[in-house]
């Protein structure tokens, strides 16, 4: 399992059938972990194994340093680091695993809208220049859910014009790499690896 998943729905335009309707009824809370963790639970009860996509998509993870041409500023890495410790604090509570931040202000956090929608907010705050950054939550399950970013990450950065996106090394997935890194240096925006 790797991606996106649109956990809004919810909320909107959800029809359980009587199997899902027991599942949710189990459920204490419907945090990402939580709703993840029941489903996998289903599916192992059926014989299926929930195994970390990282384990065949080692070549996909982003490493760590400075991926694309542009090195970041000394005053982005504060706000990177600033933003790393605010990810892993909201990640603590389930809440998400992206910020957007500016000035080591907290412009966004992620929620259930999920990251696209996060850069979107926050980059509307920050005017441009926004610092985007993405980590796993201390104690995310990775079989069923890696951090994942891509060409459409980088392409709604380069719409509200943020200048960093900060990956942690070895738990985020980079989809599309060669084409999201292309797209990073045509908008002069500097994509790290963030020690885990």
């Amino acid at each position: 399992m790797a991606g996106g998943i649109t956990k809004g729905r919810l909320f909107t335009h959800l029809r359980p059938d009587l199997r899902a309707l027991k599942l949710l009824s189990r459920m204490k809370h419907v945090g990402d972990d939580g709703i993840l963790r029941a489903v996998a639970a289903e599916l192992e009860g059926e014989g299926i194994m929930i195994v970390s996509p990282t384990r065949y998509l080692s070549e996909l993870l982003a490493s760590e340093g400075v991926l694309s041409r542009r090195q970041p500023t000394a005053a982005e890495m504060q706000d990177v680091q600033f933003g790393c410790m605010i990810a892993r604090e909201i990640g603590k509570l389930d809440i998400g695993q992206c910020v957007v931040v500016r000035r080591q202000a907290v412009l966004a956090v992620e929620a259930i809208d999920g990251t696209d929608a996060t850069i979107r907010r926050g980059g509307l705050l920050a005017g441009d220049k926004a610092i985007v950054v993405k980590v796993a939550k201390p104690t995310q399950d990775l079989r069923f859910d890696v951090p994942a970013v891509g060409l459409g990450t980088i392409e709604v950065m380069r719409e509200v014009k943020a200048s960093v996106l900060a990956l942690e090394a070895g738990k985020t997935l980079l989809f599309d790499r060669e084409e999201a890194l292309q797209l990073a240096d045509q908008a002069k925006i500097a994509v790290i690896g963030l020690p885990g």
